[in-house]
């Protein structure tokens, strides 16, 4: 466990203001009391701490079993775990996020393509809408229209004897960024190369490459009190500082009403459970109770005639693919996945670094910290402090970071994707953990659709509300920097 005294005092011998020892003592537990302490590659794997019940272990246990294990082609040998497909992009859960922690995009060399799709999807939505589609999505009744040729996510894998609907490649182009004292960095910018198999992909379609992200501290954040993010809002930019952060709203399944969005890329899914079966269904084409039926496009007759996964289990027929039963244990799971402790929360760097962070304005996004609610069916999680760094809001990240059209040219950023969320638009992602990505896995990679290799890549792409904030950080010596870095670099 760290010795946050011993930090405390180091502190206080360097020189630092008061003003920045008046720091709450406890935030090295990100996660609250349900922090693990693990620096490891199984960081991201761990059940809360605080979790001692051995019901709750056992359930905890059986949601992984699921979350890890491959699913297999309908009549499988397990019919628990049959039902893949016909068109799905990965055959596991653990397959995207890779010990629990994030995906990442191709390691394309210079001047070629990279064929790497093993954590990372493309989503595909309309622009050109009618009237009555439009009201929909403005009343954030559905989320958007997918396109007729690929539907709402393209697959580029299918079971025997279906066609997979796309190829999808990526290569970069590269350019210089110029601190203000002379160094540089490199970043690469993709450029996605999708075909379709069978069809055109539509000239009005918008295209969003995403990686998958961390499974942690997700419980956690299903707990924070809706009027908390709410009131975090800023629409028209009232108080003109540059950010105008927006909550998603979207439509949940179990309440079957409009409720705020909290999860995803786009903030579209407004609990754990209803991300959980929109992933078994658009990644690995399972059905579920939340999502009954299969991703099959109207024009993929090999796909509409595929066998499912209703299998027969102690002669009883299961009406979805994956039961309600495995549906629950795989979201109890993903709510107790915890946030690791800080190594460093105070060292006299770090500490510097937390500054320099709020001096440039990061924090008017990345919000600090939050109280969960009392819960009693997850009273782990219940009444903690945590620290995520996240607003929860969606936030223009500005053109570069876009989402795209078939051609890979940027779209218009006001046409919305996903319920309220535009195509420039993108929920602030929670840093804690951040530091610990690459000790989870080597090859995770930064930013919605993974193309920054660094952390110090991921902030120089931002643009938009981040913009200032970014020529901030440019004009950072190299002290400054170093100290920004050990900051996130701890979370």
């Amino acid at each position: 466990m760290i010795n946050k005294n011993i930090f405390l005092l180091s502190a206080l011998l360097s020189g630092l203001s008061c003003n920045s020892l008046a720091l709450d003592k406890n935030q090295h537990l990100a996660g609250g009391t349900a922090s693990v302490d693990n620096n490891m590659a199984s960081a991201f794997s761990m059940h809360s701490t605080n979790m001692t019940r051995a019901k709750n272990i056992l359930t905890f246990n059986g949601g992984n079993k699921f979350f890890e294990e491959p699913w297999a082609q309908s009549a499988g040998s397990v019919s628990s775990q049959d039902g893949l497909g016909p068109l799905f992009n990965s055959n596991a859960c653990q397959n995207c996020h890779v010990r629990d922690g994030r995906g990442h995009a191709s390691q394309a060399a210079k001047g070629q393509l990279g064929d790497d799709f093993s954590t990372l999807l493309i989503r595909a939505s309309k622009s050109e809408l009618t009237t009555a589609q439009t009201a929909r999505i403005e009343q954030s009744l559905q989320a958007n229209v997918g396109d007729a040729c690929i539907g709402g996510q393209l697959q580029h894998k299918a079971v025997f004897a279906v066609t997979n609907e796309a190829s999808q490649r990526v290569s970069y182009r590269y350019k210089t960024v110029n601190f203000a004292d002379g160094e540089t960095i490199e970043l690469r910018d993709p450029i996605w190369h999708v075909k379709a198999t069978n069809c055109e992909i539509g000239q009005d379609t918008v295209l969003s490459a995403r990686v998958a992200p961390a499974m942690i501290g997700l419980g956690l954040l299903a707990l924070i009190n809706e009027q908390n993010i709410l009131a975090k809002q800023d629409i028209d930019d009232a108080n003109q500082n540059g950010i105008s952060g927006k909550a998603n709203q979207v439509w949940s399944i179990a309440a079957q009403a409009v409720t705020l969005g909290r999860f995803g890329w786009k903030a579209g899914q407004p609990s754990l459970r209803q991300q959980a079966a929109g992933a078994f269904l658009g990644d690995m084409g399972i059905t579920s109770d939340f999502a009954p039926i299969e991703n099959c496009l109207s024009t993929q007759s090999d796909c509409l005639n595929a066998k499912n996964g209703n299998s027969h289990h102690n002669n009883t027929p299961e009406e979805f693919e994956v039961s309600t039963r495995i549906l629950d244990k795989v979201t109890f799971y993903a709510h107790h996945l915890a946030v690791p402790i800080r190594r460093n929360a105070y060292a006299p760097q770090v500490l510097q670094g937390k500054q320099i962070f709020n001096e440039i304005g990061c924090g008017q996004c990345h919000t600090e910290s939050y109280t969960t609610q009392k819960s009693e069916q997850f009273s782990e999680l219940s009444e903690q402090k945590i620290y995520p760094y996240s607003d929860l809001l969606l936030h223009d990240m500005g053109t570069a970071l876009t989402d795209f059209d078939k051609h890979s040219n940027t779209v218009d950023g006001e046409i919305a994707v996903e319920f309220l969320a535009q195509a420039n638009e993108w929920r602030t992602p929670p840093l804690w953990g951040i530091g610990l990505a690459q000790t989870v896995d080597p090859n995770a990679t930064f930013l919605h659709d993974g193309r920054a290799r660094t952390i110090l890549e991921a902030v120089l792409w931002h643009g938009g509300e981040a913009q200032t904030s970014k020529l901030a950080l440019l004009k950072l010596d190299k002290t400054q920097r170093r100290a920004l870095l050990a900051f996130l670099h701890d979370l």
